[in-house]
């Protein structure tokens, strides 16, 4: 293949995905129109819906929201959640064909909480991405725990963990895997 040819199948290859969406990790994402997210926080009993994402750009305000429904509900303390993990919720929502809210069991946790649940618990962690803003511990309403986590192993986009004695999944950002 010359370098014209490389040029031409490229520009024909980014055309298609802007035309289809964008792939990314598994993700199958709109590029245009809204992407949306609905939340209850199952410690605070806090709901939000939020369009974080609208006709190709993120939505700063509604970000801000969502930080602060994964926040640390221990302490308090609020970080930035990663995107590619909004994302991933959004497309685990879209491929699961339904509008429920997403109940939070664990977002983002400061390191002191990290530490003491360690202490409690040998499945936390010591450098756990929920520190990081880049993990969320999640169940979905009427959905089945192992389906969940079929779906979310399926996105081949980060980690997924699997505790259905405590009746939620683990998804992370990090490297693709599972426990």
């Amino acid at each position: 293949m010359d370098r014209r040819e490389f040029f031409r199948l490229s520009g024909r290859a980014a055309a298609g995905m802007i035309l289809s969406g964008l792939s990314l990790n598994g993700l199958d994402l709109p590029f245009s129109g809204e992407r949306t997210l609905s939340f209850y926080q199952t410690h605070t009993c806090e709901t939000l819906d939020a369009c974080y994402w609208n006709d190709g750009d993120y939505v700063p305000h509604s970000l801000q929201q969502i930080d602060l429904i994964l926040r640390d509900h221990r302490t308090g303390e609020v970080k930035p959640i990663e995107k590619k993990l909004l994302d991933m919720l959004f497309v685990l929502q879209k491929n699961l064909k339904t509008d429920k809210n997403i109940h939070i069991i664990s977002g983002y946790r400061s390191p002191q909480t990290n530490q003491k649940l360690r202490k409690k618990s040998l499945g936390v962690a010591k450098k756990s991405l929920h520190m990081s803003g880049k993990a969320v511990d999640i169940r979905i309403p009427g959905i089945p725990l192992q389906k969940l986590r079929r779906a979310a192993m399926d996105l081949k986009a980060g980690g997924v963990g699997y505790y259905p004695g405590s009746d939620f999944i683990h998804i992370d950002t990090g490297r693709v895997r599972c426990w």
